[in-house]
């Protein structure tokens, strides 16, 4: 009931009169409850939220802490480097997975360092993100770690890989034929 309180009155509402109320139900017991409020003010897509976003990147539920992972690169306001450093050891590669994957999609300067070291992350998901996000974003780099994983101790990871730079292989060729046959 609390959640469908906060899904339609107060995302209706005004940030002005909801802000308080969302603020009481950040508190709440139930993790659900607070990933919805964090979801409702992310909606209003005012920044003033940012401190509450950051606070609930430690909320103990990895659900929480993805929305609030998510409302932070949906803000774009400047990343604070270390704060994403910390969430390489969260406990669940849920997250470190989402952090991985929010990387790729945004230009974030500084971000190098955190996708090479989530490229050998132990959750095999999360390994594969940081890769394809190190590929899009860092092309040469993530060429060489793409070689790497060509070594990996997961079967998964090295047919992906492989399957990955035979791709990478082929599109240069298939645009040469291309501008040939002109």
């Amino acid at each position: 009931m609390r959640i469908l309180a906060v899904k339609y009155y107060l995302e209706q509402s005004h940030l002005s009169i909801a802000m308080p109320l969302l603020q009481e139900i950040l508190s709440d017991p139930d993790s659900s409850v607070r990933a919805e409020a964090l979801s409702t003010l992310i909606a209003f897509g005012n920044p003033i939220v940012s401190p509450f976003l950051k606070k609930h990147l430690r909320d103990p539920e990895p659900g929480v802490r993805m929305v609030a992972l998510k409302g932070m690169f949906q803000f774009k306001e400047k990343m604070d480097l270390n704060l994403l450093m910390q969430l390489l050891s969260d406990d669940s590669p849920w997250v470190r997975r989402k952090l991985s994957t929010l990387l790729g999609w945004n230009q974030i300067e500084g971000v190098l360092p955190i996708l090479m070291e989530m490229s050998k992350d132990e959750d095999i998901k999360v390994r594969k993100a940081a890769l394809f996000s190190l590929v899009t974003l860092y092309p040469e780099e993530g060429e060489k770690q793409l070689m790497e994983a060509m070594t990996d101790s997961n079967p998964d990871i090295r047919k992906w890989a492989r399957d990955h730079l035979n791709r990478m292989l082929e599109r240069p060729a298939a645009q040469i034929s291309i501008s040939l046959s002109r």
